[in-house]
């Protein structure tokens, strides 16, 4: 049984979907996809963690369980102490959710009325909302345009906006699905500084769903990996890839062109001009590699590509083999 420090509890929960597909002029072909598969985690009140695996691994089907807008098939759930598909209204005052591109924004308002009816529709007292709002505004950088209406704001300020709008009420437990992508580096920085304080100061549970590595390494010291419906690893990043190994890049840019460098524990993969790129193991640290080309070569600039999390996750699962989805 949970403690009273658990702020998500997920408990052998499946969820099957039922497909039909037409396979001659009058019949049709039932199968059931198993989307999620015995499930089971917990998340401890004021956890930032991130929840990881490719696209169709089962990440948006938990968040819906989560919020209440699916209903498991099978196993129990619990969010802040409440049963998302049978008390849904309950627990809506105490989530936050963010999904990508999908803004919660009213389009032909400006900013600053959109936050005002999020303020009337969770009731947030008026002195609560002011502070939360001039705190948000300043540490979003949301003074240029709060009075602008959504519609005309770019990509990076609708995000900013929709990530207030979900703290807005100092939820228990916020979801963020993919809150940084397509966003400039300003507004990720930005985003990312908020999440981080914002988790740290007032101890707001996050689970948060991404691609972008960056995000998990800068907020999430804990990471969960799901493929096929199934979870495949829990614990720290840091171990996900000294278990899996694989490799990162190291991108060189010199001032003149070059044969291929010869640099102790990396390999050169590639040679474009002055830009080369060196492999390395991905459980190593980088900062060798760099002391020993920036001392050698007519260094211009570098950047170090991390493996990306599909890479990663397809590693894992090949390694455990775990089985594909069930269909049947």
């Amino acid at each position: 049984m949970p403690d009273s420090d658990t702020a998500i509890d997920v408990q052998n929960v499946t969820r099957t979907f039922v497909l039909r597909r037409r396979t001659g002029w009058m019949r049709r072909e039932r199968s059931v996809l198993h989307a999620v598969s015995d499930l089971s985690f917990t998340v401890r009140a004021g956890e930032m963690v991130g929840y990881l695996g490719p696209n169709g691994a089962g990440k948006s089907t938990t968040i819906k369980m989560l919020v209440g807008i699916l209903t498991p098939s099978g196993g129990r759930l619990r969010v802040a102490g409440f049963d998302p598909s049978r008390q849904r209204l309950r627990l809506a005052r105490r989530i936050g959710v963010v999904f990508g591109q999908r803004s919660a924004l009213w389009y032909d308002l400006p900013l600053r009325d959109s936050f005002e009816l999020v303020r009337r529709i969770y009731r947030i007292p008026p002195e609560r909302y002011r502070r939360n709002l001039d705190e948000f505004v300043d540490l979003l950088d949301l003074g240029p345009f709060v009075d602008t209406p959504v519609r005309q704001l770019s990509l990076g300020q609708r995000m900013r906006g929709t990530i207030t709008a979900a703290f807005l009420p100092n939820p228990e437990v916020v979801y963020l699905d993919e809150p940084t992508i397509g966003l400039d580096v300003v507004s990720k920085a930005a985003v990312r500084s908020f999440l981080e304080r914002t988790n740290r100061e007032q101890g707001t549970t996050i689970l948060l769903t991404t691609h972008d590595m960056g995000d998990v390494e800068q907020l999430c010291r804990r990471v969960m990996v799901i493929d096929h419906g199934r979870l495949g690893f829990d614990g720290e990043l840091a171990a996900l890839r000294a278990r899996i190994g694989g490799v990162r890049t190291l991108r060189v840019d010199l001032a003149v062109s070059m044969p291929a460098m010869a640099v102790e524990g990396a390999e050169v993969v590639r040679v474009e001009g002055t830009r080369q790129w060196l492999q390395f193991p991905a459980d190593t640290s980088a900062a060798p590699l760099v002391s020993e080309v920036a001392a050698r070569y007519p260094l211009v600039d570098l950047t170090v590509g991390e493996p990306a999390i599909e890479d990663i996750v397809a590693r894992l699962y090949t390694t455990d083999r775990l089985p594909a989805p069930r269909v049947g």
